[in-house]
């Protein structure tokens, strides 16, 4: 997390910090990503930024904290998603509102893009920890009686991913498609590790 020398910095000089960051993690992959670039691009002095961070990984998570945050103030507006929700319904409703939300920040979907390349110790703890709200819903939804309880919650979590992530590749910027290929992917999972009544 940034220092408390950071936290006393204009907001302007915060943002600028904030943006290089954003402009290098989404051009390049954690592991390969230059502080020296950022600083050039935050136009700040090599010796401001230990003061400000203890590394990479301090901006990076608090980079990624800030569109966290902004990407949960976007989901939380869902007026159709409420707590009673299966955990497939909230991945397709998270899911289209991170994509139209990624169409109006095309570099944090880079990042995210990115992340998953990237196979450093600490990305993989980052997406680890994704991974757990979804985990947390399934077995919820095991204990509701939605989801067969002998499911392996990771596996399911695992595949839930996968097949969002892989389409969204292939779909690119095809809304339709890819909103099509997710409704038809989830309600196969769903159906598959539904208690048959």
């Amino acid at each position: 997390m940034p220092k408390e020398t950071f936290h006393n910095l204009s907001a302007n000089k915060k943002q600028k910090i904030f943006d290089a960051a954003v402009q290098e993690f989404s051009t390049q992959r954690f592991s390969e990503a230059s502080i020296n670039q950022i600083v050039k691009t935050a136009e700040i002095p090599r010796g401001s930024f230990y003061q400000y961070f203890h590394n990479k990984e301090d901006l990076f998570q608090y980079m990624f904290d800030q569109i966290l945050k902004e990407k949960r103030e976007i989901i939380s507006q869902i007026k159709t998603l409420n707590p009673d929700t299966d955990v497939f319904e909230v991945c397709i409703q998270t899911v289209k509102a991170t994509f139209a939300w990624s169409k109006l920040k095309p570099k944090y979907s880079q990042i995210s893009l990115l992340m998953e390349i990237d196979q450093s110790e600490f990305i993989t703890k980052i997406r680890t920890a994704s991974a757990q709200s979804l985990k947390v819903l399934v077995e919820r939804d095991k204990k509701r009686g939605i989801i067969r309880p002998e499911i392996d919650a990771d596996l399911l979590v695992e595949m839930i991913y996968a097949l969002i992530l892989k389409e969204y590749f292939w779909s690119g910027l095809d809304e339709d498609r890819f909103l099509m290929k997710l409704n038809d992917m989830v309600a196969i999972l769903k159906r598959g590790s539904a208690i048959e009544s």
